[in-house]
This record gives C-alpha cells, structure tokens and sequence, in this order.
C-alpha cells in the first residue's frame, strides 16, 4: 500500500474512458443548465420546463450509469491490493456504500425528481432552499454521499484503481460544487427578495 499508483496500468484504455466518464458528467449538466438558464431553449424545445428538465434528467441518469460501469469496469483489469482483500475490508466498504446510499437517496427525497435535476437552472424552483436531513448534516449530501459509494465499492473490491478513481470523483465534485453553490445560493437569493417586494 506503500505506493498505491504503482498498483495498475495508467495506460489501460478502460481506466482512462472511466476519468473521462467521471468528469464529463459535471461538465456536461453545468453546461446544459448554464446555457437553459441564459436561454431557456429547452424550455422552448419542449413546451414546458418540467418537460425539458425530465429529459435532461434522463440523460443524466444514463450518463450516471455509464459512469458506474465504466468504473467498475477500469476495477475489474486491474490488481487487486492484499491489505484490501479480507472481510473485515469488505464489510468497512459495505458500510460505506451504505452510508453513501443513504445521502444519496435521502438527498433525492428531500430536493424531489426535478429539484435533484437542475430544477433551478429550468426557473422550476422550490419554496426555499432544502434544510432538512441530508442539508442540515452536511453542504452537499448527494455529491458526497455518491462519493462515498464509490469509495466504498472499491474497498469492498480491494481496487487501488477504485480509491484513485475514486479520489478523482471527489476532485471533480469539488469543482462542480465551486461552481454551482454561488448559482443555487444567488438563485435563491433572489427569489427571497422578490417575495420579500411583493
């Protein structure tokens, strides 16, 4: 565990598609949302925001899924590390898969379909900003706990690629949240101060 890089194939075309895939998702809903809240086209396209927002959402879930697989796929060529490959490890990964799992639905349940979705950036937003369980544990629940899903199956499958990868996921995250909280937090900002005038 000494030098975890030296663990797998940096040139290994499945692990490669795999940081691609973990940072294209990001990129790709910032921009779809970005470019609808300047010009609300997908709105026009589709003939009403919820509409434009479930068909973005769509494509985000299948993005998702290829993400995942792609993941497990770059894990699946790769060496497994032996510190790694025991039940006491699997069950630390199991825990944290589960943890995750909780955020991550618990984050769905609380935000809704669309406020999970880039409501917002379609104008369809909620009555305030959500400060229930997840949001008043911690900033971000849906972004760490899907991160701790993916720390968590890669100890589960003693993967060194898994916990790089996975460090990845984080990085990215991080930047996506850099970019989107100042959004949301000004989204609703002046949604309060329109209610407030009126």
């Amino acid at each position: 565990m000494d030098n975890i890089f030296g663990y797998f194939d940096w040139t290994d075309l499945k692990f490669n598609i795999a940081v691609l895939a973990v940072a294209f998702n990001p990129l790709f809903w910032n921009i779809v949302g970005r470019w609808e809240h300047r010009t609300r086209s997908l709105t026009k396209l589709f003939g009403s925001p919820f509409t434009a927002c479930y068909s973005v959402a769509i494509v985000i879930l299948l993005l998702n899924f290829y993400r995942s697989y792609s993941f497990t796929e770059a894990m699946k060529i790769q060496p497994k590390v032996q510190v790694l490959d025991s039940a006491i490890a699997f069950y630390i990964g199991l825990g944290l898969l589960l943890l995750g799992t909780i955020l991550v639905l618990s984050s769905f349940f609380a935000l809704g379909f669309v406020g999970t979705f880039l409501g917002d950036y379609f104008g369809v937003l909620m009555e305030a900003k959500v400060l229930t369980f997840p949001f008043n544990v911690m900033e971000n629940p849906m972004y760490w706990g899907s991160t701790l899903v993916y720390l968590g199956w890669a100890v589960m499958n003693a993967s060194p690629t898994g916990l790089v990868l996975t460090a990845w996921v984080a990085a990215v995250y991080k930047v996506a949240i850099l970019i989107e909280s100042p959004f949301t937090d000004e989204v609703y900002r002046q949604k309060e101060k329109a209610v407030k005038e009126n």
